[in-house]
């Protein structure tokens, strides 16, 4: 996964607060719980010892984010009186947290994000069709596109019931029509799909329709289409069935790329290139080495890593190596916290796998940029 939209928060010195907070309303009064809650959480930044402005400017970016229906949660990072990155979750965390530490503590939200996989979704019928994309900006927010395509001809766009040559005639102009409409939608998809950079088009709608649209896509988007029959245009339809589809569809994309992943890493550990377990892996971010990092996310970890205040790539297992580079006072945190900020810094990625997915020395690996040379 591309963590790009953690810059904001690796790219100043700590102190960092970091809240994850439900931020559920149960009824029209709920805001009064969400303030209760918030409470709780600036009790504990000013135990930790954070500074008031940094408290209240959390407050004020809770009290004033927009409310969502159902439960969500929001996760909210500041320093020095001012909010670096606030990210709403379709789902409240696990619990609410509150941490004041020298490196933001990023990884509920990563664990939670996941991989994001830019998409276009499309909604044909013989008249045109409603298309949605989302593209993964270089800013915190994914980019939303929402757009209508009416084909060139919308009339006439039924076919006779009764026959006679003539209505032959008319019901093969309007299969024409719906051909030409589908084509309109076509490169009106593929467009959208370049500009996004879509892995993945799911389709659905009118069962008639999709075929021929299919069909008019350049090739390299047919191939990354997933169709149904759910879906309609219609004023009110439900779209929990499509919805569904397009959840798994990217779901699986997401999971292709993890197996490349394990697979690259399994395939550079035969080679003896790979890096395995925590001092290997650090060692080579240290070198912005390291292409991906394969990390199981360990909650109950008590790991920790040393690093330095300003380059990301000054991590170490051990303070004395730090000094060794010139680092006067390393600090030592949370491992998590420390891998984030180094692979965000390298510009490296990250994939999260299960314990059994794939077997890593001490839950963690990482895939190579390069080998290094043997010595001669």
């Amino acid at each position: 996964m591309d963590l790009s939209y953690l810059r904001p928060i690796f790219a100043q010195p700590g102190p960092w607060a970091s809240v994850y907070l439900d931020a559920s309303r149960s009824d029209e009064s709920g805001g009064r719980e969400v303030d209760l809650r918030w409470r709780a959480l600036a009790d504990q930044l000013a135990e930790q010892g954070a500074d008031q402005p940094t408290i209240d400017v959390i407050g004020d970016t809770i009290a004033s984010y927009p409310t969502q229906e159902g439960r969500y949660g929001l996760a909210a990072f500041a320093r020095a009186g001012r909010v670096a990155l606030v990210e709403p979750m379709n789902a409240p965390p696990a619990a609410d947290e509150a941490r004041y530490t020298e490196i933001a503590h990023a990884m509920p939200l990563v664990a939670f994000r996941g991989e994001d996989i830019p998409y276009v979704r499309v909604v044909v019928d013989r008249a045109g069709a409603d298309l949605e994309g989302l593209a993964v900006a270089t800013t915190p927010r994914l980019r939303e596109v929402d757009r209508e395509v009416r084909g060139r001809e919308q009339y006439p766009l039924h076919k006779a019931h009764i026959g006679g040559e003539d209505r032959m005639g008319d019901n093969n102009r309007v299969s024409e029509i719906w051909k030409r409409n589908a084509g309109d939608v076509a490169g009106a998809t593929a467009e959208l799909a370049e500009a996004v950079g879509a892995e993945v088009v799911v389709v659905g709608g009118d069962v008639r329709t999709i075929p021929m649209f299919v069909d008019k896509l350049p090739r390299r988007w047919q191939e990354r289409t997933v169709r149904t029959d759910a879906g309609s245009r219609a004023a009110g339809a439900d779209e929990g069935a499509l919805d569904d589809v397009t959840i798994q569809a990217i779901a699986d994309v997401a999971d292709r790329h993890t197996q490349e992943a394990i697979d690259r890493f399994q395939v550079q550990r035969a080679e003896d290139v790979a890096a395995s377990g925590l001092p290997g892996v650090v060692s080579a971010l240290q070198r912005r080495q390291v292409e991906t990092v394969l990390l199981v996310n360990d909650l109950s970890s008590t790991d920790t890593l040393f690093v330095g205040r300003d380059d990301p790539s000054l991590v170490a297992v051990d303070a004395e190596t730090l000094r060794a580079e010139g680092v006067e006072d390393p600090l030592r945190v949370r491992a998590d916290q420390a891998l984030l900020r180094a692979i965000t810094g390298t510009d490296a990625a990250l994939v999260l796998v299960g314990p059994d997915e794939v077997p890593l020395e001490h839950g963690i690996g990482a895939t190579m940029r390069w080998a290094d040379r043997p010595d001669v």
